[in-house]
C-alpha cells in the first residue's frame, strides 16, 4: 500500500476515531471483545486517567487516502526508567489493516518521536504499562482473551519480526478446569501447608475495602519488586484502578492470606466480564446495561474468571502460601460457580510460579511477547 501518511492525534474528532479504529478492524473477528466505549473514552481522558501525571505520551493515526488504517502510541513513563535505570520508550495500542507498510510506518513514527527524546531503546506493546494489558500475542488465537488481556491477528507478530523487533520476554497464561480433578497428592501436600503454617485464608472485606486496597497494594509492590519491568504503580493510580474494578468484584475469589491476624499474601481474581462484554459491542447504552444485568444476573452466564495478580510478603516465602492460595482460589471460584480458570499473566522467567501452577493440573494455553528495538 502505497501513499501511506501518519500524524499525531490533535482534536476531539482525531481521538474518537483513534479509540474506535478497532471496532472496523476486528469487525470480522469473532475473538475480538470490544471494550466500552465510555471505558474507554475514561481511560484516555487526560483529566481522569492519573498515568499521565507521570508520562509523556503521544498518539498516532495511519491514514490511507483520507481514511484511517492503523493507530499506535510512543510514550514515555519516568517511573519506569527511574526504576529500572533505564533509557526506554514504549509503543502501545497498535493496530492496523493487514498490510506490512502500514505496520512498518507505525512503528517508524513512534520510533522516530522516542528517539528525538533521548531513547534508547523501544519496548512494546504496552497499554500504557506492565500493570495495564501488556504483550502481544504470539499462539493461543482460538478463543477470546479473558478480562483485561489484550488480543491481536496472527500477523501482528510476523510483522514485528520482520520489521526487526526481538524478544523482551513473554509472559504465560494457564488454563484450569474445574473437570479435571487435582491430584491427591496436591491435596495432601496443600492440607499439611495449612496445618503447618498457620495461615488463615479469608474474602476481602468490602465495608472495609479502602483499607483492603492499601494492604494489597503494600504486599502487591513488595512482593512484585524483584520481577523483570515491575514498576509500582502511584496511590493514585492503584486506587483509581481499584475503584474501577470494584463494580465487578465478586468478593468470594479476592483472597487475604493472615498469619496471626496479619495480611501477608493477597489472590485478586475476577469474573470474565468479557463474556459478556464480547455482546455489548462497545455500547452501555441505551440498551447495553440491561444486557449486562441480564447475562451476569439473570441468566449467569459468566463461568469463568481470570486470577490476575497473587503476592506474597518477602519474608513469608518458603512457607508454601502461594500453593495454598491458589488452591483456595480454585476451590472457592468453583463453589462460586466458576468452571473455568486462567492464570494470567506469568512471567517465562518465574520458575515458581509456572511450578506451582503445572502441580495444579494447570495447561499454558496462551503467550504474549513483549518486544524490544535498540534505537540510533
Amino acid at each position: 500500500m502505497s501513499s501511506i501518511s501518519v500524524r499525531p492525534v490533535k482534536t476531539a474528532g482525531d481521538r474518537r476515531t483513534f479509540r474506535r479504529l478497532p471496532e472496523r478492524l476486528y469487525r470480522d473477528d469473532p475473538h475480538w471483545v470490544c471494550p466500552l466505549r465510555m471505558e474507554r473514552r475514561d481511560f484516555f481522558d487526560q483529566a481522569k486517567n492519573p498515568f499521565f501525571a507521570d508520562a509523556e505520551v503521544e498518539l498516532f493515526l495511519a491514514e490511507h487516502d483520507g481514511r484511517a488504517v492503523g493507530r499506535i502510541s510512543a510514550h514515555i513513563y519516568p517511573a519506569h526508567n527511574r526504576t529500572h535505570n533505564e533509557k526506554t520508550g514504549f509503543f502501545g495500542f497498535f493496530d492496523c489493516e493487514s498490510e506490512y507498510d502500514i505496520a512498518a510506518t507505525l512503528w517508524d513514527s513512534a520510533r522516530a518521536w522516542l528517539a528525538q527524546r533521548g531513547m534508547k531503546r523501544m519496548r512494546g506493546p504496552a497499554n500504557f504499562t506492565t500493570n495495564h494489558e501488556a504483550g502481544m500475542l504470539i499462539d493461543g488465537f482460538d478463543r477470546p482473551p479473558m478480562i483485561m488481556m489484550p488480543y491481536n491477528p496472527s500477523k501482528y507478530p510476523e510483522f514485528a519480526e520482520r520489521y526487526g523487533f526481538a524478544k523482551a520476554m513473554d509472559l504465560y497464561a494457564y488454563l484450569a478446569q474445574d473437570s479435571t480433578p487435582l491430584p491427591e497428592r496436591v491435596v495432601r501436600i496443600i492440607e499439611r501447608i495449612r496445618a503447618r503454617s498457620g495461615v488463615v485464608v479469608r474474602p476481602i472485606r468490602m465495608r472495609q475495602f479502602d483499607e483492603e486496597v492499601r494492604t494489597i497494594k503494600a504486599i502487591y509492590d513488595a512482593a512484585w519488586a524483584p520481577n523483570w519491568g515491575f514498576v509500582p504503580m502511584t496511590e493514585e493510580e492503584f486506587f483509581h484502578m481499584a475503584k474501577d474494578l470494584k463494580m465487578i468484584v465478586d468478593p468470594r475469589i479476592v483472597l487475604v492470606a493472615t498469619v496471626d491476624g496479619r495480611p501477608v499474601g493477597f489472590s485478586l481474581a475476577l469474573p470474565d466480564i468479557n463474556q459478556v462484554l464480547i455482546r455489548l459491542h462497545g455500547r452501555l447504552l441505551p440498551l447495553g446495561l440491561l444486557k449486562l444485568v441480564w447475562w451476569t444476573k439473570i441468566q449467569r452466564r459468566i463461568d469463568q474468571m481470570r486470577v490476575l495478580a497473587m503476592g506474597i510478603l518477602p519474608e513469608y516465602h518458603g512457607r508454601g502460601i502461594d500453593q495454598l492460595l491458589h488452591f483456595e482460589t480454585r476451590q472457592r471460584g468453583v463453589a462460586a460457580g466458576y468452571h473455568t480458570a486462567e492464570l494470567s499473566w506469568v512471567l517465562e522467567t518465574n520458575t515458581l510460579m509456572k511450578a506451582v501452577s503445572e502441580s495444579l493440573g494447570h495447561s499454558r494455553y496462551k503467550t504474549y511477547r513483549i518486544y524490544d528495538l535498540p534505537l540510533p
